[in-house]
């Protein structure tokens, strides 16, 4: 049996809604799950901790000792933590901080007239919330992608919440509190799901330890379709970076392809969950045929193979057939995947002309599992098509520009006229008695 089925769309020419709809995409209802956790959100906000270790209790089936997690639980998690991953860490937080870096913003000043100037300062976010989530993989890069960008920017306070664990005996994965001590994080939540994300939203008055836990203004990190439900609903009361559905990966591929490669890298992303999506986008028939061939090899030798396959051959995945690159372009543009790999003869030639991607990765030596990691590159990206108008998480994520406007007299005489006549002639005359009080009758 295949694992990739086959949409042929060569000898048409589609518009940009009737190809965007012919695409393949999961089936995602947020909107039925944020009716499944909003009692959970309003119980959170209304009664705090007791909620949430009741939530915790009921959805992750454990109820943990602490929700704000021991300094001295963090500190021996960095002592026990293998060398060789924390060597990797420390390589990726660096190369992330690299990028960063070149992200901080300095104020912008612009003298509109003589006398008259428009200054944007670049704020950082005071208070922000990192989720991580603790399902079918461990992911302390995803601390590293969430926390760096927000350091970086100056956020003054981080809080981190991550799924409690039964086998750690209530608190999350070491491995994610040692990422937090590598990273000087020391406000860490035992806490996952819908109820982390309200209780982000809400604090608390008391999270059992006699202390209370001030709510953050803005929420970042991926999670499941429960976590993005919760960020929507709580949306409003404080930021948010996306509601981030499941993986993908798209492929543009030509002749120019190795076959081992693409079936290696949709294996990559499929490996996360069923609901993966592994996309081949091609003018080359052929390379459909053997990359199949390369699945029937690789996916049973994967350790998640069942996984996999079942992503893989999902109404979300498949291969596309188009008539030649220019059409593969359009396609991918109207796909706008959270992970788009270029892989053909000109591959940063084409890279150049894609204009919906979260991320795009050129040529055979630039796979989407090392912006996973170590490319320096953040893998917080937007998924489901919202390419098409939003990027991935970054320093700007933490940033809010604030403009402040400095005249003096001669520049507000200057500009009275302006002023006075729009504010008549949108019925709000009093805007234009604030600027014509400055100045004495007559002048």
């Amino acid at each position: 049996m295949s694992f990739l089925s086959v949409t042929d769309l060569r000898g048409t020419r589609p518009g940009p809604a009737e190809l965007a709809a012919s695409l393949p995409r999961p089936e995602v209802d947020v909107a039925a799950a944020a009716e499944a956790v909003a009692p959970v959100i309003e119980d959170v906000a209304t009664r705090g901790a007791a909620a949430v270790l009741e939530a915790s209790e009921r959805f992750d089936g454990v109820r943990p000792e602490h929700l704000r997690v021991p300094p001295e639980e963090i500190a021996r998690a960095l002592a026990e933590l293998d060398p060789s991953v924390r060597s990797a860490l420390e390589t990726a937080i660096a190369r992330v901080r690299a990028v960063d870096a070149a992200q901080v913003r300095e104020p912008d000043s612009v003298e509109v007239i003589p006398g008259g100037r428009v200054t944007q300062h670049w704020v950082p976010v005071r208070r922000v919330g990192l989720y991580v989530p603790g399902g079918r993989a461990v992911l302390p890069s995803s601390v590293v992608m969430n926390a760096v960008p927000a350091q970086t920017a100056g956020v003054g306070t981080i809080v981190l919440a991550s799924p409690p664990q039964k086998e750690f005996g209530g608190l999350p994965h070491p491995t994610i509190l040692a990422a937090c001590a590598v990273l000087g994080i020391e406000e860490v939540l035992a806490v996952g799901g819908a109820q982390a994300i309200a209780l982000l939203a809400h604090g608390a008055d008391d999270l059992g330890d006699g202390r209370a836990l001030e709510g953050v203004d803005l929420v970042t990190g991926p999670g499941n379709v429960y976590v993005a439900a919760a960020k929507r609903l709580v949306r409003g009361i404080v930021g948010i970076d996306a509601e981030a559905g499941p993986t993908e990966i798209a492929i543009l591929a030509d002749a120019a392809a190795e076959p081992r490669l693409v079936a290696a890298d949709l294996i990559s992303q499929a490996e996360h969950d069923p609901m993966a999506a592994a996309v081949l986008v091609t003018d080359d028939e052929a390379l459909v045929g053997r990359v199949e061939e390369e699945l029937d090899v690789q996916v049973p030798a994967a350790e998640h193979h069942e996984r996999i396959a079942e992503a893989l051959r999902g109404r979300q995945s498949g291969a596309i057939l188009v008539d030649d690159i220019e059409q593969g372009l359009a396609v991918v543009d109207a796909y706008g995947a959270e992970h788009l790999e270029i892989q053909t003869a000109d591959a940063a030639g084409v890279a150049a002309r894609v204009t919906n991607a979260g991320a795009v990765f050129v040529g055979p030596f630039s796979p989407v599992s090392l912006g996973d990691y170590a490319a320096g590159s953040n893998h917080v990206l937007p998924t489901g098509g919202t390419s098409r108008f939003a990027g991935g998480l970054g320093v700007q994520s933490f940033l809010r520009g604030i403009h402040v406007v400095e005249y003096d007299e001669h520049a507000l005489a200057a500009s009275r006229e302006a002023a006075t006549t729009l504010a008549r002639s949108e019925g709000l005359p009093a805007h234009g008695t604030a600027v014509d009080v400055r100045f004495a009758p007559g002048e």
